[in-house]
């Protein structure tokens, strides 16, 4: 009977060991596979290879191909008006019409002057012919028909005078007249059915005309893209053939149609030397009326092309003073960290050198990656305007 406390003592301590090294095991051990981190969930973008286009952009202002001011080149009164405020014209068209009956007389009159000297010539043409047949039977003196001669050349003479005169009528009369010199927009109309209008005046201009089909656009660019743009006017193709024209596209956002496209047709001779700039011009086909003259715009021009260069996003970019890098998954799904060379940004997207097309670059989750690190891939969301530049 003894012996049963002692049993019962030592069968107590065994199971307060044994529990005890159960709760000790049994709390380390999943503070253990906690400590141990798992793979982390990334979004990834698989590399590209693409045609990378080099762009410069500036800010432009439009301008009129041609602008005319119509003034009066004759005292007179307004007749008609023929155009209206903001009329589209044709070249040749009639836009206003002077009172004429004046210049009308001095017509009349120049052509009666020519038809009296024009009779008068034929007389002396008769008698001039008459002293040479009368000289020849030796009835008149050689003074005779050298006088007659002269009376003939001064009537001759004469006549172009008022062949002349006739001429500068007509064109006075033409005056009277004033049409369209170009194709394009009416301004304002200054004047109205019974205004006095006179030639040489310094008051506002009967009505303009602006060209805006084609039309320009003039921006400026830093000198520093000098090399580029003169390099970009100047590239040939390689089969010899003439040079295709450096292109231009003016940016429009929020437009329901396509950006109007043109070509560049002039670089200023000179850099400014007071703000760095260079002068350009491009010229744009404005049938749909898309631009406007004294408009504001932004204006794109590719330079050259960067030929299958690899393209990401550049919000993959990993910023570390002066170097930049990228996270790459490897196929052992872990991350490795590269540096890449910019080579130039298009919109999100940008071609780079130092990885290779079809690599998984990390684009979600690069924060709290580190080299070395299992991860799991899964294709990020990438901007559709991104995903749209990259094609």
């Amino acid at each position: 009977m003894r012996r049963t406390p002692l049993v019962l003592s030592v069968l107590v301590i065994t199971l307060a060991a044994g529990g005890g090294w159960w709760w000790l095991n049994g709390r380390a051990a999943p503070a253990a596979a906690a400590a141990k981190p798992g793979p982390q969930s990334v979004g990834v973008f698989i590399a590209l290879k693409q045609d990378v286009p080099v762009t410069v952009e500036a800010s432009g202002t439009v301008t009129a191909l041609n602008t005319v001011d119509l003034r009066a080149q004759t005292t007179s009164t307004v007749k008609e008006v023929l155009i209206k405020d903001g009329a589209t014209v044709k070249r040749g068209d009639l836009l206003f019409r002077f009172d004429d009956r004046a210049d009308r007389a001095n017509v009349e009159k120049a052509r009666a002057q020519l038809a009296r000297d024009g009779a008068t010539l034929a007389d002396l043409s008769r008698q001039y012919q008459r002293a040479q047949d009368l000289r020849a039977q030796n009835f008149v003196a050689q003074n005779a028909v050298d006088t007659a001669l002269a009376n003939l050349v001064g009537q001759r003479a004469l006549i172009q005078s008022d062949e002349a005169a006739l001429l500068a009528a007509n064109v006075a009369l033409s005056y009277n007249d004033i049409r369209a010199p170009l194709s394009g927009r009416a301004g304002v109309v200054n004047v109205v059915a019974g205004s006095l209008v006179q030639a040489n005046a310094t008051a506002l201009p009967l009505v303009s005309l602006a060209q805006i089909n084609p039309i320009t656009v003039s921006f400026t660019l830093p000198e520093s893209q000098l090399a580029a743009l003169l390099q970009a006017t100047r590239a040939a193709p390689k089969n010899g053939a003439k040079p295709a024209p450096l292109t231009a596209e003016v940016l429009m956002p929020g437009a329901p149609e396509a950006p109007p496209k043109g070509q560049i047709m002039f670089v200023d001779n000179l850099v400014d030397s007071a703000s760095g700039t260079i002068k350009v011009k491009a010229e744009f086909d404005n049938s749909r009326q898309l631009l406007w003259p004294g408009q504001y715009v932004r204006v794109r021009m590719t330079l050259r092309a960067i030929k299958d260069a690899v393209v990401i996003p550049q919000a993959a970019l990993i910023q570390r003073n002066t170097e930049r890098s990228v996270y790459i998954v490897g196929a052992d799904k872990t991350v490795q960290l590269k540096v890449v060379h910019l080579l130039h940004a298009f919109g999100e997207m940008v071609g780079v050198d130092g990885i290779n097309a079809g690599d998984a670059v990390v684009l979600d989750g690069k924060q709290n990656l580190r080299p070395g690190g299992s991860v799991v891939a899964q294709a990020a969301a990438v901007n559709p305007a991104a995903s749209a530049a990259s094609k």
